[in-house]
């Protein structure tokens, strides 16, 4: 409802407005993205902001690897401060009451998740952002980020210069070098270095280029790019109308426009092809080339299934681009235009949430109650469409849940949880309760990397409430540590959505995570352990 009320564009409009200052760019966006976190979901609060970190990175000459995973983390210490904030402390509040018959409130993990957020923040903003990478910066150009990696797909027409070329002869036309992975000739394809003819009408060249190279080659030797189609493979007829048809028809480019747009982890594409979704012919969505980080794509781009993270470079009517992104759940990463939203929406949807807040504070509904009330309000006076309202629900993360819930079960019933607490009691037995609790952050925050964070909360709460027991201490702290640990995936690009979100953006490789994460996390248990044991004392 925020992002649909224009509550969160007129806050980005604001963030727009920082100087050009590195460090300010970094403690405005990061910041924005800490309170945002914890009033709404993490992976939307970042991909509201990505945008415009984009167009920072644009407008002032900075590599975006330098904002984006910043960002990233910065969205997940927000989650870290309210009970709605991420799953994990919806998990952890729900195993309390379950075990005392007394949930934790709203705010109950505010102290200790404001406190993580500031060291993590000010971490971030003085030391962290110079260990992230700096990638090449392309933000003078029209492409905001490293594209070298975009698959695409182009033809060569009757009146094209390339047609009686070999390969050789084209780079040297082009007089640069861009990788020719493949030529398909009626449907038969060999691979660039084996392929030592003449390119004639008809032939379809897979390369590697990023939007300069593909202006280049479009303006200097007249290659096109091609539409794909779209039809399902029902049938021998079908495909060959499909082969003779549709993919040999060159993209009217007249009144369209170029737009680069990341897949979002909740993106209705995720799993299926072109031809399944229909782009051309349902979203009036042409799709250019394809860039995913952590391989060199090979297939044709009608076989390729998206990915979340997956960078696409698309053509669509100015008019409908936006809505046809929205819809598919594709973030745009150039040229976002700001809008402000209806003012009555953006006041009801600040209400609405804002009695949310009060029912829960004074205890006159539960959270799940009153923030599930509250969306459906959202839908039924239409600050929410219903279409958005069902793409918000995470399906997988929900099945994930549902499959990890008796699994921690049977890890409490079986007598799994008590072993593992009882190794750690051994370890411990000699020294302080806070070198058990420093070993039970280290393992749930190693799980969360590997695992869905919440799924590291259902594991680790049962071990949590077994090692409390063997202390004969307080179950909370040991409950806020699992809380706080599991919410912390910064060492991997796998360990968060938000983490695969900015991958391809901001052109990240798998071990730069570790770089920034793994010293951001000992930041995070330094400050996290000591202010859970003074607002949880054992």
């Amino acid at each position: 409802g925020f992002e649909r009320s224009g509550v969160v564009d007129v806050i980005a409009n604001q963030v727009l407005k920082v100087g050009e200052r590195l460090m300010l760019q970094l403690l405005v966006l990061v910041g924005t993205v800490v309170v945002l976190s914890g009033v709404m979901n993490n992976v939307g609060a970042l991909a509201l902001l990505l945008p415009v970190a984009m167009r920072l990175a644009r407008e002032h000459n900075t590599s975006p690897s330098l904002l984006l995973m910043p960002l990233a983390f910065g969205s997940l210490l927000g989650g870290l401060t309210t009970l709605i904030g991420t799953p994990p402390n919806i998990i952890i509040s729900t195993y309390r009451g379950n075990i005392t018959g007394d949930n934790f409130g709203m705010f109950s993990f505010s102290p200790v998740g404001i406190v993580v957020a500031l060291v993590g923040l000010a971490f971030i903003v003085l030391v962290g952002w110079r260990l992230t990478p700096k990638r090449s910066s392309q933000a003078a150009a029209d492409d905001m980020f490293d594209t070298a990696n975009y698959l695409v797909e182009l033809k060569v027409t009757e009146d094209s210069k390339a047609n009686g070329l070999t390969l050789q002869q084209l780079r040297d036309e082009l007089e640069e070098t861009i990788p020719v992975l493949a030529v398909v000739r009626e449907d038969n394809r060999r691979a660039g270095y084996q392929f030592h003819g003449v390119l004639r009408e008809g032939d379809i060249l897979l390369l590697e280029a990023g939007p300069d190279e593909l202006k280049l080659l479009e303006d200097k030797v007249g290659l096109s790019a091609i539409a794909e189609p779209e039809e399902p493979e029902d049938g021998k007829e079908q495909r060959e109308d499909a082969e003779k048809g549709d993919e040999r028809q060159p993209v009217d480019t007249e009144g369209l426009q170029l737009i680069e747009a990341v897949v979002r982890n909740d993106s209705m594409m995720i799993n299926r092809s072109v031809r399944q979704l229909r782009l051309n012919h349902q979203f009036g969505l042409h799709l250019v080339a394809v860039a995913r980080d952590g391989g060199r794509l090979k297939q044709r781009l009608r076989d390729i299934r998206f990915q979340t993270g997956d960078v696409l470079l698309l053509q669509g009517s100015e008019n409908e681009i936006a809505d046809s992104l929205s819809t598919l759940g594709c973030l745009p990463l150039a040229n976002r235009e700001l809008h402000l939203g209806q003012p009555r929406k953006l006041a009801v949807s600040v209400g609405i949430f804002a009695l949310a807040i009060v029912a829960m504070l004074f205890d006159l509904l539960p959270a799940a109650v009153a923030m599930s009330t509250a969306a459906l309000v959202s839908l039924l006076i239409g600050v929410l469409p219903l279409r958005d309202g069902y793409q918000a629900i995470d399906g997988p993360v929900i099945v994930l849940l549902a499959a990890m819930l008796p699994v921690g079960e049977a890890l409490e019933t079986s007598g799994g949880a008590d072993i593992i607490a009882d190794a750690l009691l051994r370890f411990g037995v000699e020294w302080p309760i806070i070198v058990s609790l420093v070993g039970l952050f280290l393992l749930s925050m190693l799980l969360s990397n590997v695992v869905n964070n919440a799924a590291a909360a259902l594991l680790m709460a049962p071990i949590a409430a077994s090692l409390a027991n063997g202390f004969d201490a307080s179950l909370d702290p040991f409950l806020m540590v699992v809380a706080v640990s599991a919410s912390c995936a910064f060492l991997t690009p796998i360990g968060h959505q938000s983490n695969t979100l900015v991958l391809g953006p901001g052109g990240y490789r798998f071990g730069d995570y570790w770089k920034l994460g793994l010293p951001l996390s000992l930041v995070v248990m330094a400050a996290a352990i000591p202010a859970i044991l003074w607002v949880w004392p054992l």
